[in-house]
């Protein structure tokens, strides 16, 4: 079809789909049990197509050339087809902008499922007992999972033969469309064909298995579209799938990771194997729903698991007799999903070798040695990366190479040449060595690699930072005597999103010069980066201890929900617990349009953390600020403390003493793991906090450093029976309290 046609035909189904899926609106009877999304939508995609007069005078044509080619064709069984793959990631710097080791995951599992690799086909057909489900059925005859004999190959190079890893990326809001009805779906192809970061051009279909991953794709798993000459070539003609049903690790888990085996599927030419009318579950699929293939069973479908449903009670016409459904095949709604059957095996490879759709181009010789897939890859980017990038010292990385598309020889160098060492068993040439750091420094990493004919090298400026010795009790920050973060190792920045990140900001300090900003008005909703600190030596407490920190931030939008977290660790950095997390209305009610800066005292609350505990009080005590952005304002940090809780401490550097408010909010209440204690001060002082029960015995006490404007301190009720509690902060001229009921 011609691309002015193709574009009226496009036009036509955005008319007809119309209505399809309201905004925001999910069909549960197409969801899996206790799911939010539409595990699929292809059915519905294919109903709509069906409405189109363009779509079905070609499936006419179609059909007919299929017919004469089931009668002619003879697939040849122990060849193994290679399809050449391409994942594009669209993404709007959020969760949804997932890792190559979650893609490599997704792609690990599709090949295992189509080469019959899977170890759960030992359970196919058994029941919780393991014992045969298909009672009466003789063994001889099973439905048995099969060995499709199709292999996906990452792709190593893009339409103009540029050299890339298989992976494109792609920025754009359009990452998240809430229905597919006006063609939403058509216009996040068009942002990858235009904008992504290999190649700005259509990824033909008949080249490539374009795989689109984003955030949301009108509320469903995943969608797709079987062969046909209505779309074959354009770009729009491969698969949709949503970030967290792709792969079993990172955003997503092993529940949803044969979503995309289930749409590839759909892809070669497979239907639901209730057929495609509706949704699964509909019992006017008995006898009339068709997957045209044998050795699947006449069903109505199923979202859960249970082996032993027989949906349909009459004869199957392949078997003679009744068998219960295939619940566990890949084609199924099922968490349980497993199998394809050898019917469904042939039909595929069928799909593979017919004209219609334009597939049978994919697996040829001249487009495996096009698309980079036919096992000869060079080298063509040096990459690398680290177990971690900020480190204490003394502390042991991995250097991880990441190059593409091969590499055979690596070798590294690391500047300055000193503090540091390998460790045993590690070189220079390794392809990734283990190097202890035992010097506080800010260290160059270079990787060359080379694949025998190719070279090239990768070099990373103040990669790894080996953080400061231990600072002492009491500790105050107050970032006045930094310029930024890249020249420093009091500090590390972790930028996963490598997007804006924590700075050293001038004028905005409180009552001060300095603070710290993230840059949040323009960052992407699901962004999260983190400031974390070089080591604090709390070996010598012997009290109670707090971590006091202030920070600013408006909202941007009423709807705003993002994150504060403060996380602490007693091994340097090797594991972290969250000790606080303050989001939506509690971080602030304030909705400021306009990109935003405190202007005084008043836009700054302090925040108390009193739960830091003696498993804490280490020589290498380390604390990180986690922000998590949802498309709201600006924040800023300053004046961060930690000190010892006793009436006889010394004035808390950046604090001054003065008289509190008797101002004092309680909350939750009833509460259940924590209270929050918020009170408004004028000035500062040295303030108790008390929590007691209803006969006046006291529960928890702590001392804390009061700070000018609002402050909060959190009590942790963890250990607190069930009753009645009252809050109370003392001071040298205030006393307030407050009840609290503790659930």
């Amino acid at each position: 079809m011609g691309k002015r046609i193709h574009l009226i035909a496009i036009a036509l189904f955005f008319i007809m789909f119309r209505g399809l899926t309201q905004q925001t609106l999910i069909d549960k009877s197409n969801c899996r049990d206790g799911e939010q999304v539409e595990y699929c939508l292809q059915h519905k995609v294919q109903r709509a197509l069906m409405n189109n007069p363009a779509y079905l005078e070609q499936l006419k044509k179609d059909e007919i050339v299929r017919s004469h080619e089931a009668k002619n064709n003879t697939i040849q069984k122990g060849v193994v087809y290679k399809i050449p793959i391409v994942f594009h990631i669209l993404h709007d710097n959020g969760s949804e902008n997932i890792s190559d080791e979650q893609v490599m995951d997704a792609l690990a599992i599709l090949n295992r499922d189509f080469r019959k690799l899977n170890p759960d086909t030992a359970t196919i057909f058994k029941d919780f007992d393991g014992k045969d489900n298909l009672t009466g059925l003789p063994s001889s005859i099973e439905p048995k999972a099969t060995d499709v004999e199709i292999e996906f190959v990452l792709a190593t190079k893009a339409p103009n033969g540029q050299c890339f890893k298989g992976i494109t990326r792609t920025t754009s809001p359009l990452a998240y469309v809430t229905s597919i009805q006006n063609g939403e779906g058509f216009d996040q192809v068009d942002a990858i064909k235009n904008g992504n970061d290999v190649y700005q051009g259509n990824w033909d279909s008949e080249n490539y298995l374009n795989i689109f991953i984003c955030g949301n794709i009108g509320g469903a798993a995943g969608y797709t579209y079987k062969p046909s000459n209505w779309n074959t070539g354009d770009m729009s003609n491969g698969i949709w799938i949503l970030h967290t049903y792709l792969g079993s690790i990172g955003t997503s888990t092993p529940y949803s990771s044969r979503a995309l085996t289930h749409e590839v599927g759909h892809w070669l030419n497979l239907s639901h194997v209730w057929g495609d009318n509706n949704s699964p579950g509909d019992v006017n699929s008995c006898g009339i729903g068709n997957d045209f293939v044998d050795d699947t069973p006449d069903c109505v479908g199923s979202t859960s698991c249970f082996t032993l449903k027989n949906s349909c009670s009459t004869d199957n016409a392949y078997w003679g007799f009744d068998i219960t459904d295939n619940i566990e095949n890949y084609m199924e709604y099922s968490y349980c999903a497993k199998m394809f059957t050898p019917g469904q095996s042939s039909r595929m490879r069928q799909a593979l070798n017919s004209s219609i759709g334009g597939r049978n181009n994919l697996f040829q010789t001249s487009n495996l040695i096009a698309t980079g897939t036919n096992g000869n890859a060079t080298l063509c980017k040096a990459e690398f990366g680290a177990s971690k990038t900020n480190v204490c010292s003394g502390t042991t990385i991995q250097l991880q190479d990441k190059s593409y598309n091969k590499a055979t020889s690596w070798n590294w160098t690391i500047t300055p040449s000193v503090g540091w060492s390998y460790m045993s068993g590690s070189t220079a040439t390794d392809q990734n060595p283990s190097i202890r750091f035992d010097s506080t420094g800010i260290y160059q990493v270079t990787l060359s690699a080379s694949d025998g004919s190719t070279s090239d090298s990768e070099v990373k400026n103040g990669f790894i930072r080996v953080l400061k010795e231990s600072a002492a009790l009491p500790f105050f920050e107050g970032f006045e005597t930094y310029t930024s973060f890249n020249t420093i190792t009091n500090w590390g920045i972790e930028n996963p999103n490598n997007n804006n990140s924590f700075e050293i900001n001038t004028g905005t300090g409180l009552n001060s010069n300095k603070s710290v900003v993230l840059q949040n008005f323009n960052q992407a909703s699901g962004s999260v980066d983190e400031l974390v600190s070089s080591p604090v030596d709390l070996s010598n407490n012997s009290g109670s201890l707090t971590l006091s920190f202030r920070y600013a931030y408006r909202k941007r939008q009423s709807t705003n929900g993002e994150i504060l977290r403060v996380y602490v660790s007693k091994d340097c950095g090797e594991t972290w617990s969250q000790q606080k997390a303050i989001g939506g209305s509690s971080l602030s009610s304030v909705v400021v349009a306009t990109s935003w800066a405190p202007q005084q005292s008043s836009d700054w609350k302090t925040v108390h953390i009193t739960n830091i505990s003696s498993s804490f009080w280490v020589s290498n005590f380390r604390y990180k600020f986690r922000f998590e952005s949802n498309d709201g304002n600006n924040l800023y940090l300053d004046n961060i403390n930690i000190y010892q809780g006793s009436p006889s401490d010394e004035p808390i550097l950046g604090l001054e003493d003065h008289q509190v408010t008797q101002e004092m909010n309680v909350y939750p209440n009833p509460a259940d793991e924590e209270v929050h204690v918020d009170f408004n001060a004028y000035a500062a002082e040295q303030l108790e906090i008390k929590l007691t029960d209803i006969s006046g015995k006291q529960v928890q006490t702590y001392r804390i450093s009061s700070a000018i404007g609002t402050n909060e301190v959190i009590l942790n009720t963890q250990s607190c029976t069930p009753g009645i509690y009252f809050v109370t902060v003392l001071g040298s001229s205030t006393s307030c309290i407050k009840p609290v009921v503790i659930k």
